[in-house]
């Protein structure tokens, strides 16, 4: 089958703004350019080529007043140009051209669909090209009452309840039967449960010390205190790292004058880093913690709820940051070491030091989290001897 020289020859229909390539090829411009942009590709050819600009010009003008006359200059801008410049769209002795089952895409069913059609393809009606009445009704009954989510949802099995105990217990319960009483979903309860606190929640009540770390630099030495007893969660999160020496060698990738100077990430490159849990925490945030005065320490984000491993020290106030960082410490000691780490020159297009400022160890002198753990213990065990006790007296 041979195409028309009206029809273009990517789909085959009428043109509306034609473009061609350089040897003769004539495609529209609304069907061309997403080919190009998805495959990058001459769709009759399959070679690779870009989209340019150039005006064509009457084939009768050009034979008569340049080829005739041997003048190849442009006959408006009077711009020279070559024969091999001269482009043929049709040409009655060479007809393969058109010879639609040679194109490229035909032969590979290459096509570019519409992002409507697309998006039509995943809904299961899409093939259905007729449908009569009754069948049409049905899959709008179908649609209307599909309860598959709730039998499927009604056939898992439900997580295994949290034992609790005095610790654990809380002042409300599990709501489980007044959810049962208004939602046919949930399974009958008739009892009521005290709903069990995370293992975290307990054991920070029994935090109420501050935490106290030291960071050895290439530059000095720098000693912090940590809000243990205000912020728990990052204050354990950096203690911990500490600990298992995970900001042991790293450098401090950004370092921005009369601002802030940030570290933490193994990589350096600002973008890496994982807290002690493996996933990312919830921000903390307290009235009377702010991004106040010089050598705040504070965590780093990439937006509200993404905490992991990296942090920051302030150069100065930046109360600007409250409620979108979490204040977690201080600096207590070292102050001049800090004045070093904010003298030295940062490139000024990705603010990375330009000599290297390294975190080289860390060392915890308090750690609350541990005094907090055996207490917690004690009253574990406390709590199971008198349960012991109490049902030996019973057997008695």
């Amino acid at each position: 089958m041979f195409i028309s020289y009206l029809l273009h020859s990517l789909s085959l229909q009428p043109f509306e703004y034609p473009m061609c390539t350089v040897d003769g090829v004539v495609f529209d411009l609304m069907s061309i350019v997403p080919w190009i942009k998805k495959f990058g590709t001459n769709p009759i050819t399959g070679e690779v080529f870009q989209s340019t600009l150039n005006h064509g010009k009457s084939s009768c003008s050009l034979e008569q007043l340049n080829i005739k006359t041997k003048s190849y200059k442009d006959l408006l801008t009077d711009e020279p140009f070559t024969r091999q410049d001269l482009i043929t769209l049709q040409d009655p002795t060479n007809l393969d051209k058109f010879n639609v089952s040679d194109f490229f895409h035909v032969k590979n069913n290459m096509k570019v669909l519409d992002p409507d059609e697309e998006k039509a393809k995943q809904g299961p009606s899409y093939h259905l090209k007729s449908t009569n009445m009754e069948t049409r009704e049905t899959l709008a009954e179908l649609y209307r009452d599909y309860k598959g989510d709730e039998l499927l949802a009604s056939t898992m099995k439900e997580p295994e309840a949290k034992k609790t105990d005095k610790l654990n217990a809380a002042h409300y319960s599990t709501g489980r039967v007044s959810a049962s009483f208004t939602s046919t979903a949930m399974t009958p309860a008739t009892t009521h449960e005290a709903d069990a606190i995370s293992d975290d929640t307990v054991r920070y009540q029994y935090i109420k010390k501050k935490g106290y770390v030291r960071l050895h630099t290439n530059k000095g030495d720098v000693n912090v205190e940590l809000h243990c007893d205000k912020v728990p969660k990052a204050g354990e999160n950096f203690i911990k790292l500490c600990k298992k020496g995970y900001y042991d060698s790293t450098i401090f990738h950004r370092s921005i004058r009369n601002f802030m100077i940030q570290g933490g990430d193994p990589t350096g490159t600002g973008t890496g880093g994982e807290s002690y849990w493996g996933k990312p925490f919830k921000d903390e945030f307290r009235p009377n913690l702010s991004h106040t005065g010089r050598g705040i320490l504070s965590m780093a984000n990439s937006g509200p709820n993404t905490n992991k491993s990296q942090f920051f020290i302030t150069f100065r106030s930046c109360t600007y940051l409250d409620r979108k960082h979490s204040v977690f410490g201080r600096v207590v000691g070292g102050l001049e070491t800090l004045t070093a780490m904010e003298n030295v020159e940062s490139d000024p297009k990705t603010d990375k030091p330009k000599s290297e400022i390294k975190l080289l160890s860390t060392t915890v002198f308090v750690d609350p989290y541990e005094e907090a753990d055996a207490q917690v213990s004690i009253c574990m065990h406390v709590h199971s001897q008198y349960h012991i006790c109490c049902v030996f007296m019973l057997c008695r």
